[in-house]
């Protein structure tokens, strides 16, 4: 399969230099020339089926043409070795838990699947390959978990000064080996300004062999769709879910769609967003203005130029009416989110991080004017990621800290200071 760019439809790549590439020289992202779906044989069985055999259909549909089905197999059943399991707070109300991977986040089924298909693509290739991630919290922490120590690649992580949990801020700080982070002064929108401008210097990313981990990458989004499929299965035969996706850089959400053209029936999709709300603002206006983004308490999702809106508009052909239609788009304040984390644990015994609160409070607004609808709110990050927050509003060590989150805590934090200047960021990437 070829894949074009947004930008350019007439600029196509395979699919080696689409997911190793990352970025069209001319700034759009790519997408498949033509957008697969699973066929009747798949949906006639789909609720009989396994989570990896799921991921494996999937990545089949995206990826078959070019990549042996064996390989495939492999790669998706070296990603799905966690979980993700649908939690019925009340009826119509439920969780579906993403966080049951290694860095406790659902970066994590994104960024282990891309790792081994990048291996796969790799193979044989004897150069060095630099993968260039930028974060806003959790994204950054799964991109090192899954290439720490692979041999042949090297990590840059860069991510905003002071604007990440002390427990994120350690999960890409503290593996070293070919991790090397980046501590940038500025937004995560700067962070991902400077990402894109090393690879729209292509001697720059061709002399490096630089790969982005963002979800401006292809591969990234593919495995994020399985999910969308697996919570479907785990509610009752005929119930069509509304997903409700909190919703940063929105890639979560474009899986989404994805899992809805491979044949997934979904009645709706809200986009759940703190202060940052440049997406909500355009579904209820039709203008789309990008600005900066503000600091929150639900820090993964302080975005305020989204890379994945450019998918989501080529999914709907441009059509606001279109996208209006599938997508509604709220907002909620920090009060709101700590209210809500205070309320789930209240009425539920549960505990929701920061993320999901707001994906909450979002689904119970839907609720409120169809109360038919069964919801289904992504819980993106395990609470403890987020301790100051939590133990704010729930009480002193109220979240259980995993042991693979605790052990980070006394491990030293190793980052360089950057500014904003891409001129710099290029110069000190050509020194490494």
């Amino acid at each position: 399969m070829l894949y074009h760019s947004t930008n350019n439809p007439s600029h196509r790549v395979d699919l080696k230099e689409a997911i190793l590439r990352s970025l069209p020289p001319d700034n759009g992202l790519y997408m498949p020339d033509s957008l697969p779906v699973l066929g009747d044989d798949f949906w006639k069985s789909w609720r009989q089926q396994s989570f990896t055999e799921t991921g494996i259909a999937v990545a089949n549909a995206f990826f078959g043409e070019d990549v042996p089905s064996q390989a495939l197999a492999d790669i998706v059943e070296g990603t799905l070795t966690f979980d993700a399991p649908l939690v019925t707070l009340a009826p119509g109300d439920h969780v579906l838990e993403l966080f049951h991977g290694p860095t406790l986040a659902f970066k994590d089924f994104g960024a282990r699947f891309m790792a081994r298909l990048m291996a796969w693509l790799t193979r044989g290739d004897d150069r060095m390959l630099t993968v260039l991630v930028a974060t806003s919290g959790d994204t950054g922490g799964a991109v090192a978990s899954a290439f720490h120590n692979v041999p042949g690649t090297r990590v840059v992580i860069l991510y905003p000064k002071g604007k990440v949990s002390g427990l994120q801020e350690k999960q890409l700080t503290a593996l070293g080996g070919n991790i090397t982070a980046l501590e940038i002064d500025g937004s995560f929108d700067d962070c991902q300004t400077l990402v894109k401008s090393a690879f729209l210097d292509r001697d720059l990313s061709e002399s490096l062999n630089l790969t982005s981990a963002n979800s401006i990458n292809l591969a990234r989004l593919v495995p994020q769709s399985f999910y969308y499929i697996q919570a479907a299965r785990q509610l009752p035969d005929g119930v069509k879910p509304v997903f409700v996706v909190p919703s940063g850089n929105f890639g979560n959400l474009t899986a989404g769609l994805l899992a809805v053209n491979l044949g997934l029936p979904v009645d709706h999709f809200i986009a759940a967003t703190n202060l940052n709300d440049v997406v909500p603002e355009f579904l209820r206006t039709g203008h789309y203005v990008t600005r900066p983004s503000m600091a929150t308490i639900s820090n993964a999702m302080d975005v305020g130029a989204p890379s994945n809106f450019t998918r989501m508009s080529a999914l709907f052909k441009g059509s606001w009416e279109s996208m209006k239609a599938n997508i509604s788009g709220i907002s909620f304040t920090d009060d709101q989110t700590r209210a809500a984390i205070r309320e789930v644990k209240a009425l539920y015994d549960y505990e929701i991080d920061p993320h999901g609160a707001v994906g909450w409070l979002a689904a119970r607004a839907w609720r409120a004017e169809h109360p038919c609808s069964s919801t289904v709110t992504l819980e993106t990050a395990h609470p403890a990621k987020f301790p100051d927050v939590m133990n704010e509003e729930l009480g002193p060590d109220a979240v259980e800290i995993p042991e693979r989150l605790a052990v980070l805590a006394d491990r030293e934090k190793v980052a360089i200071q950057l500014g904003t200047d891409p001129a710099v960021f290029h110069e000190w990437l050509r020194s490494m």
